[in-house]
């Protein structure tokens, strides 16, 4: 699935979405959030309209967009389904379910389905650790995800 978007449809976008949030505490978080929220990822034309209206280089902008693992520079599938890759939830078995997971979907992390109904994101902390291994799909949180959970969510992510 490609969408295109005209690049001064981002820059202007991007620029009504900084305008509105600037002047929070650290901006910077809240407006990648929003320009993701906008266009489904945080498209590279936008990086450099966010720096030059914060007055940030755009490595800086690039740097926190890469950090964070949350933030994504291409669209995502219909559906998000997040496995927690962090100690906790490896020593619960957490890679199998992820092995498991793949193989069901037919895809690897950082990856979206061909028919768009699923990405598949490893993240490093869902914040269930003593209920490991866990699972995020579209925003709801899954504790002590078995094979059989498994196969729910990916049924339930690929409808």
């Amino acid at each position: 699935m490609t969408i295109h978007i005209a690049e001064g449809d981002i820059a202007a976008r991007t620029r009504s979405i900084v305008a509105d949030l600037r002047f929070l505490e650290g901006p910077l978080l809240p407006i990648l959030h929003q320009v993701q929220q906008e266009f489904g990822y945080v498209p590279q034309q936008a990086l450099p309209v966010i720096a030059e209206e914060l007055n940030l280089s755009r490595a800086e902008v690039h740097g926190v967009m890469s950090f964070y693992h949350d933030y994504r520079d291409h669209p995502a599938g219909r559906h998000v389904l997040k496995l927690c890759r962090a100690e906790a939830c490896q020593s619960m078995g957490g890679d199998a379910l992820a092995e498991r997971i793949k193989a069901l979907l037919g895809i690897d992390f950082h990856q979206t389905t061909l028919d768009g109904s699923v990405t598949l994101a490893a993240v490093y902390c869902l914040g269930l650790c003593a209920c490991g291994p866990s699972a995020m799909l579209d925003g709801e949180v899954y504790g002590r995800v078995d094979e059989q959970m498994a196969m729910e969510l990916v049924a339930e992510a690929r409808r």
